[in-house]
């Protein structure tokens, strides 16, 4: 069985004859060459696994094709062979990404060896980059996040726009709406997906430990720091910082954080050694930070610094169109996880839903499905299996206290604090559609589907009500009795 295919690039026929030999019998492909201009026309020809290339080549320099190889992006695990007096050159050589170098004269069985080396390395390598590519299509936009509002769908766009950047990024959303999974995400889809993503729940933390979970400690900083600990700083060291619920961070804490980013310096609590802070900053919060900075509540400078790209995550009641689309995800992931076996949900139980508000947004939809698969009693889940009243939690109850006009006053002012109105060209138009559905719903709703009676009540003609509903591609079915 072929154990790989190995390149021998050297111009003294003996070593090279002697070299290929060795190699065969351990069960390698070998192709000899020469020259370097031969050495240089296999490796574009033949995806070598090693390549064993002495440095002195009559025509090429060894280190010239080193650098060609990399350049033109051929993976082959270079081995360079060198007299003394030229040892310089490989240890240069190391840097331009040789896998090792050997000195001439050497010993057959330590060639074995490198090559063996190399051909683990190789090994490792692949199974490394078939890792990368599992990750990132487990973390690609449409696998775990599911979607295609409109909402969800500038979400994505975004996340294009900034995986391959540092910048800082405030996701803000309700909770539920999956902020986490989005810093992941981005994580995994950006150069530094190898290295370490560490989460901080700020608000998990009690406020007298968060600055030691943030920086790290030395041993006797402080009472009960029995030995040195290292913060999330430095545990997130090359990869990626999440903060979520980066709003509960205390104000006295925000300021060292705000220097640490601006000079991507840090010290651990009680230490005076300076360390650098290459990570890349993801922060969350499900509160209005911008409130909580006119209520001096959350410095003014540190929100700036974090909202370098703010993405803003849409609860679900703003995008129910996707909520058949996650009903069957979280349906098959529960089969897979749970060992149960639904395969649907019936078109009431869908309609119900869909009509939820889902405070909890998506975690809560998710929850209601596990319950309901685990107890119900067959394949499909019906509206009985779900526990829920329909428009259960409507209406937030800090709504009940104001009127029509400031809720609406509300939700667009905390539109326009999210979006700043961009990517928006037809607002006007946008507004009167959201107020119109739900309106003529109801009034549909409160007359059984009767249109005569529903457009006496809204105050329009029927044929404008007809107009409407045909627009808006609402039901209209009339309900008897």
């Amino acid at each position: 069985m072929e154990q790989g295919k190995i390149l021998i690039a050297e111009d003294e026929e003996s070593l090279r004859l002697v070299l290929k030999k060795a190699l065969e019998d351990e069960g390698y492909w070998v192709q000899t060459c020469a020259s370097g201009e031969l050495a240089r026309k296999a490796l574009n020809e033949t995806p070598f696994d090693a390549s064993l290339v002495d440095i002195r080549l009559p025509d090429v320099n060894g280190l010239t094709l080193l650098k060609e190889a990399k350049e033109a992006g051929i993976d082959t695990a270079m081995i360079l062979m060198t007299a003394q007096n030229t040892m310089r050159n490989a240890i240069e050589a190391m840097k331009h990404g040789a896998f090792d170098y050997i000195t001439k004269p050497f010993d057959l069985e330590e060639v074995l060896v490198l090559v063996q080396r190399a051909m683990e390395s190789r090994r490792l390598s692949r199974a490394f980059q078939e890792l990368k590519q599992e990750v990132k299509k487990r973390f690609e936009p449409g696998v775990n996040m599911i979607g295609v509002s409109l909402p969800m769908q500038k979400v994505y766009k975004t996340i294009g726009q900034v995986v391959n950047t540092d910048a800082t990024i405030l996701l803000q959303g309700e909770s539920g709406t999956g902020k986490e999974l989005v810093a992941k995400t981005i994580h995994y889809n950006s150069p530094r997906w190898n290295q370490p993503f560490i989460v901080l729940h700020c608000a998990a933390v009690p406020r007298d430990l968060l600055e030691s979970e943030l920086f790290g400690h030395e041993k006797g900083s402080f009472t009960g720091a029995l030995e040195r600990r290292l913060g999330k700083f430095e545990l997130a060291a090359g990869g990626t910082l999440f903060l979520d619920e980066v709003g509960d961070i205390p104000l006295e804490l925000q300021t060292k954080l705000l220097r640490v980013i601006q000079d991507q310096e840090f010290s651990r609590v009680g230490g005076s050694e300076t360390m650098k802070a290459n990570i890349r900053i993801l922060a969350a919060s499900n509160q209005d930070l911008e409130r909580a900075v006119k209520e001096k509540r959350f410095r003014q400078d540190l929100y700036f610094r974090l909202k370098v790209i703010p993405i803003y995550l849409p609860p679900l009641r703003e995008r129910r169109g996707d909520i058949p689309l996650l009903v069957n995800y979280f349906i098959d992931k529960i089969n897979r996880e749970m060992g149960t076996h639904i395969s649907g949900v019936s078109p009431e139980a869908l309609n119900l839903l869909e009509e939820q508000s889902w405070p909890g947004n998506v975690r809560e939809l998710e929850n209601t499905l596990i319950r309901a698969a685990v107890l119900s009693p067959g394949p499909i889940l019906f509206p009985k299996d779900l526990s829920l009243q329909p428009n259960q939690g409507s209406v937030p109850t800090e709504y009940n206290r104001l009127s029509l006009e400031e809720m609406l006053h509300h939700k667009l002012e905390d539109y326009f604090q999210r979006t700043q109105g961009v990517d928006v060209d037809n607002l006007y138009a946008l507004v009167v559609e959201r107020v119109e559905r739900p309106l003529i719903e109801l009034t549909l709703k409160k007359t059984r589907g009767n249109q005569i009676k529903a457009a006496q009540i809204l105050g329009i003609n029927r044929n404008t009500l007809r107009k409407k509903i045909a627009q808006l591609r609402m039901s209209a079915k009339k309900e008897n009795g």
